[in-house]
């Protein structure tokens, strides 16, 4: 008979050793689960701030760490790596926008992430007024100090080129509204933007004209609209003003409107319109030039573009403003004389 295997007995110091690696085991569950927990609750805590309303401003640019800097500098007591982890963690790292915010009390670090990420910001505006020259609208533009200029050092005619516009002139493609942009865009952005609401606009206008217009383009259109625009004092006349000046076109008369000369003039023009500039030859004299000026002199709005391709059905070729926002309106040139010397003249 074969001999019982004797038992063989782990040593004691084995047992002992996984003893302490099973300890050790559960004391690291342990703590992997006290500081996931630790971490939720620093997440989902609500942010100290140095006041209840926050009005931030963050910057573009600026990756999850700075924007935490940022914010720290405005009075909101975010934790840095706290905000890197919880952009990461919730993949939206690269989703934080600029912009300016006024942010929730009790937000917290989770929640900013995602208030970052929709880009739920008070966004800035500016009103762009019908009636106004592309230069003014580009200084205007310029003086924001939310807005980038990415287009330093050039003028409308050059951003009208690196736009292909037609005309090589910013003039009259400006929509004129008022837009609402997120602080750090740039001026190129809202450009693009206005200039296609315009060429919506126009074709619009265009496609809706009075088949009989002397106008052929559409950009003869938009020319035409900021005269219009220009010389319209009371919003009921515009129809009327628009039709004296399409009867003129019509008949080959010179349009002799004075914003045009004004225009030709430029920045040297100093609020007074004398004889000598109505004599004086340029591009947009329309009292020494035929037809329309090279390009608009100005931005017109919708109902300008309306009036122009749609004016009213009239038998006038004067008018002359009465001094209220009105305008007086004549068929010939001695009813027109008569209408000068008692509204300008005062005779």
């Amino acid at each position: 008979m074969r001999k019982a295997k004797k038992s063989r007995k782990v040593p004691r110091k084995t047992n002992f050793q996984w003893l302490w690696l099973k300890r050790i085991a559960i004391a690291g569950v342990v703590l992997l689960v006290a500081g996931l927990a630790l971490l939720s609750w620093l997440m989902l805590t609500p942010i100290d701030r140095n006041q209840l309303r926050v009005d931030a401003h963050v910057s573009s640019g600026q990756g999850a760490r700075g924007i935490a800097n940022e914010l720290n500098q405005q009075g909101l007591k975010v934790n840095p790596t706290l905000f890197v982890l919880a952009a990461r963690l919730t993949g939206r790292a690269s989703q934080l926008k600029a912009g300016r915010y006024e942010l929730p009390e009790g937000i917290s670090v989770v929640g900013l992430v995602e208030y970052l990420s929709k880009g739920q910001g008070v966004l800035s505006s500016i009103a762009l007024i019908e009636g106004q020259t592309a230069r003014a609208l580009l200084l205007k533009l310029r003086s924001q100090p939310d807005l980038i200029d990415d287009y330093p050092g050039l003028d409308h005619h050059a951003i009208a080129t690196r736009m292909q516009l037609e005309g090589g002139s910013l003039e009259g493609w400006i929509y004129p509204d008022t837009y609402k942009y997120s602080p750090g865009s740039s001026l190129s952005e809202l450009l693009e933007r206005a200039v296609r609401l315009q060429k919506l606009e126009l074709e619009k206008a265009w496609q809706q004209r009075d088949p009989q217009s002397p106008l052929k383009t559409p950009y003869e259109a938009l020319k035409m609209a900021s005269i219009v625009e220009k010389e319209t004092g009371l919003a009921s006349d515009r129809g009327k003003v628009a039709s004296v000046f399409v009867n003129r076109l019509r008949v080959g008369m010179l349009l002799q409107t004075d914003p045009t000369v004004i225009y030709g003039v430029g920045e040297a023009f100093d609020g007074n319109l004398t004889r000598k500039h109505l004599q004086t030859d340029t591009p947009y004299n329309s009292y020494t030039r035929a037809g329309l000026p090279p390009t608009p002199i100005a931005t017109p709005g919708k109902a300008a573009l309306f009036a122009a391709l749609n004016p009213e059905k009239t038998p006038y070729f004067y008018f002359v403003a009465k001094g209220d926002g009105s305008s007086y309106f004549s068929k010939n040139l001695n009813e027109h004389n008569n209408a000068v010397r008692k509204y300008q003249l005062g005779r």
